[in-house]
């Protein structure tokens, strides 16, 4: 799930777009994370933000499907997207809209149940919730069930978990939920023990910072 707040004229045109789409075609748009650069570069004439000429992307990345679209006074949106479809990206224009598109390679996404992937599964069930333990002081806002299918269950943890930007760059690019099970499982066991340690010794803030992303 991902709301999202579209006050840039490019981002209306972008929403605009897929509003206006027959209805039943999937509205739909892709969504990747910076590898280097800014995504705001130079401005227009008129004085619009333009895409950064110095970016470079992830190849891969998700899409994320429209389910809510409110239009602000502004004529803003406030929209709410899930997550749908992975893809890998091609030869990307910069040209041909406001906003950056690309040509894109749909990455596979299991289609039947992986009985090789349930014993992970079962595992990185039992550190996700030691896991929810550490970083939520209301027991409460631990949910009682989680997905039982694994593939689910596995960009659940991705979405949820506090991880850093190229730790979910490397979960998003695993092709099989097995491997993306146990990648997982060793962060969160990584995370669990980190946070243990903090809690138990006082560390000075200025430690734990992370270098800025330009996402």
């Amino acid at each position: 799930m991902l709301p999202l707040h579209i006050f840039e004229d490019r981002y209306r045109a972008l929403v605009r777009h897929l509003v206006g789409l027959p209805e039943g075609t999937p509205r739909e748009f892709g969504v990747v994370a910076i590898r280097a650069g800014w995504e705001v570069g130079p401005t227009a004439p008129d004085g619009r933000p333009l895409p950064g000429d110095d970016v470079t992307l992830h190849e891969v990345g998700c899409t994320a499907e429209l389910r809510q679209v409110t239009e602000l006074p502004d004529g803003g949106y406030d929209i709410v997207t899930v997550g749908r479809r992975r893809f890998r990206m091609g030869t990307v224009d910069r040209a041909s809209a406001p906003y950056l598109t690309a040509e894109v390679e749909w990455l596979p996404e299991p289609d039947a149940p992986d009985e090789a992937a349930e014993l992970p599964a079962a595992r990185v069930i039992a550190v996700f919730r030691q896991y929810l333990g550490l970083i939520r002081a209301d027991p409460a806002e631990i949910p009682e069930q989680l997905p039982e299918d694994p593939t689910v269950l596995s960009h659940l943890v991705a979405a949820t978990a506090a991880l850093t930007i190229a730790d979910r760059q490397r979960l998003l690019a695993i092709d099989d939920t097995a491997a993306r099970l146990r990648a997982e499982l060793r962060l969160l066991n990584r995370e669990a023990a980190l946070l243990r340690q903090v809690r138990a010794v006082p560390v000075p803030l200025k430690e734990l910072a992370a270098p800025p992303t330009p996402n």
